[in-house]
């Protein structure tokens, strides 16, 4: 193998912006890294090329350990987005650069620049400044000078992205061809998918600083393994269903399967995939010579020149949750993405507002990844309620648990820690036990790199140790924090309390998610301060309680709405007294400007007038943690002369 990272970890201000990244590239190959930005490609490529220090893991090169080695030494040749030419030299004297340097005679220096200019289409051009030729002309020259000591890797990060589209895709061109003629192993990171999929042997996409999936372009678009790769790569049609026999089941129809997907285990939840391009319509469900979806409208229609894009809505499906397109907060419908020939278009010519009967042809199912729990336990009463409490809600949601013991010593932790496996017993989708000796907050942040949660859970009886803990757990991670005071069976009736407003989209998502699996009714309450009570904010609360009660309702969960007026604490109490919740959620406090999460306040006093049930503190996207910081752009400029 070319290139080899083993465990790679890079951290700003304590945030994995790297996380835990393995990766083989073998000789010749030509790798793309795709990520949204702030994902953490250019990290890793950067850390490769040995502008930034690894925290954590190894880099090998041809088999050679340059993990601590200073860049010119370890024998790559980079290319930046910006060109990062010489502005006062000459084209020629660009590419030279790196081998005058390295003290390459003149008349060497000479024969490969005149051959770099040949091979990178330039021949002619080598006595001009920068400023005297384009920027894809310049995008060439960079590439000249990074081919002109031969390296044994080449490094591109985002090398198109400055240029229009036209000389991107000329130049995406030359770029293949260069890389198949010199057989350089090369690593291209990227946003765009289109550049990836056109220039990868193979793929990697990476997410918060996660490798999620890699693989061969072609399957990693029809059957990819992860939801995020999913809806990543090209548009999705991504519904949760059954796996059913040697196919899938949405509500009341069958799909078959046609690849490898069909292993699922009968009777598990799966997720379905189809692209847009397997979308079938027609006229009548006769006509469709596909598996039939249902009768749906034509919401929006979009001329793509050699093709039609259309967004269709049908009616929601009994069971079955939309993922992609998402559906908009309140919505109760499907909708499905089409794309279409210009001869099927005009086939049968399609408005905006008309029926038309969808149909499948192929779909792949990918494992449903259900609920992860994180579960906290220091084999305290009050911990063991926790589990016991804990064990109820993870059975009936499927969800895998983690059980992270502290603050025991060694032989205290294994007894506590095996009497806990069989406390939680049997019915769980998996069951994971890992000890530590680090405090508690720690230990949640190593293991939420690790892997995502959706919920860390910790027995709570509102000390101000505990207190500060929650606060702690709330600041690491992207999960949600689910308090447990006292053991109790799996809750069957939830107040949810919401602001009108984007934070409360996400505490009714996720709580309507988790409440669908327990099997429980919802009320959302909202809370309008005495001075906010004129006439537009009820109707204002009273509209959003509406849309998230449609939410909830598609999610399967009978739900109640109420809208109250008064102290936000006082109404709170006095709806959780008025009716027998045994479940209370309430919204994450947005972090200061230090990323510090305070529960002072109205949730504290919530929650110590809240002793005898669970209260669910639900993160919204605003709240979580803010983009990591950049590294300055002038890192390329200063260390450009160690890698030419």
């Amino acid at each position: 193998m070319s290139i080899v990272l083993e465990h790679l970890t890079k951290r700003y201000d304590g945030h994995p912006v790297v996380n835990n990244v393995s990766l083989e590239v073998a000789d010749g190959e030509f790798f793309v890294l795709l990520g949204s930005s702030g994902s953490g490609k250019t990290t890793v490529l950067n850390m490769v090329a040995g502008l930034i220090r690894t925290d954590q893991g190894r880099i090998l090169l041809h088999g050679r350990d340059v993990t601590h080695l200073p860049t010119q030494e370890r024998h790559i040749g980079m290319v930046f987005q910006n060109y990062a030419l010489f502005q006062h030299m000459t084209v020629a004297d660009n590419i030279e650069f790196g081998l005058q340097t390295r003290k390459v005679p003149k008349a060497e220096r000479r024969h490969r620049r005149n051959e770099l200019l040949e091979l990178v289409g330039l021949a002619g051009l080598g006595s001009r400044l920068p400023q005297q030729i384009s920027g894809g002309q310049q995008q060439r020259v960079a590439l000249a000078r990074a081919l002109a000591h031969k390296p044994d890797v080449l490094l591109l990060d985002e090398p198109l992205g400055a240029l229009d589209a036209k000389i991107r895709l000329e130049l995406r061109r030359t770029l293949k061809s260069i890389q198949r003629e010199t057989g350089i192993t090369t690593i291209l990171v990227t946003h765009d998918q289109e550049e990836a999929f056109e220039l990868a042997d193979r793929l990697g996409v990476m997410s918060f600083g996660r490798l999620m999936e890699i693989g061969y372009p072609e399957d990693l678009y029809k059957r990819p393994q992860t939801e995020f790769v999913a809806t990543f790569l090209g548009t999705a049609n991504l519904l949760v269903g059954q796996a059913q026999g040697e196919g899938v089941q949405l509500g009341a129809l069958t799909f078959p399967l046609q690849d490898s997907s069909s292993l699922l285990h009968h009777d598990d939840r799966v997720q379905v995939l189809f692209r847009p391009e397997d979308v079938v319509l027609s006229r009548s469900p006769q006509d469709l010579g596909a598996p039939r979806l249902g009768l749906g409208e034509v919401e929006q229609v979009t001329f793509g020149g050699s093709f039609e894009r259309l967004r269709l809505r049908l009616p929601p499906l009994p069971g079955v949750r939309p993922i992609a397109p998402p559906v908009s907060f309140g919505g109760n419908a499907i909708l499905v993405e089409a794309t279409r020939s210009q001869d099927e278009v005009e086939r049968l010519p399609l408005q905006v507002g008309q029926d038309v009967w969808v149909g499948v042809r192929q779909v792949h199912a990918l494992e449903h990844p259900g609920l992860r729990f994180l579960l906290l336990t220091d084999g305290s009463p009050l911990a063991q309620a926790a589990i016991q409490t804990a064990g109820h809600i993870a059975r009936l949601a499927h969800a895998r648990v983690t059980l992270l013991g502290y603050n025991l010593n060694v032989e205290a932790m294994y007894q506590h820690l095996q009497a806990a496996r069989e406390q939680l017993g049997s019915g769980l989708a998996a069951l994971d036990i890992r000890p530590t000796s680090d405090a508690p907050a720690q230990a949640a942040r190593q293991e939420v790199e690790r892997q995502p949660y959706d919920l860390v859970i910790m027995g709570f009886n509102g000390q101000n140790e505990q207190l500060a803990l929650a606060e702690q757990l709330l600041e690491v991670g992207e999960h949600h924090l689910l308090l447990i005071p006292t053991a109790q069976s799996a809750p069957t009736h939830i107040l949810i309390c919401v602001a009108a407003g984007e934070p409360g989209k996400e505490d009714v998502l996720f709580s309507g998610r988790l409440t669908r699996h327990l099997g429980a009714s919802a009320t959302l309450l909202s809370v309008l301060p005495p001075e906010e009570a004129d006439v537009k904010e009820p109707e204002r609360a009273e509209r959003f309680l509406m849309s998230g009660g449609r939410t909830m309702e598609l999610l399967g969960v009978p739900t109640e709405t109420a809208v109250r007026t008064g102290t936000v604490r006082d109404e709170i109490v006095a709806e959780l007294q008025r009716n027998s919740y045994d479940m209370l959620v309430v919204g994450a406090p947005l972090p200061d400007a230090m990323g510090q999460i305070s529960l002072t306040g109205t949730i504290s006093r919530v929650l110590a007038d809240s002793q005898e049930r669970p209260v669910l503190i639900v993160r919204s996207a605003v709240s979580r943690r803010a983009d990591m910081p950049l590294i300055h752009s002038n890192i390329r400029i200063h260390a450009l002369k160690e890698v030419v």
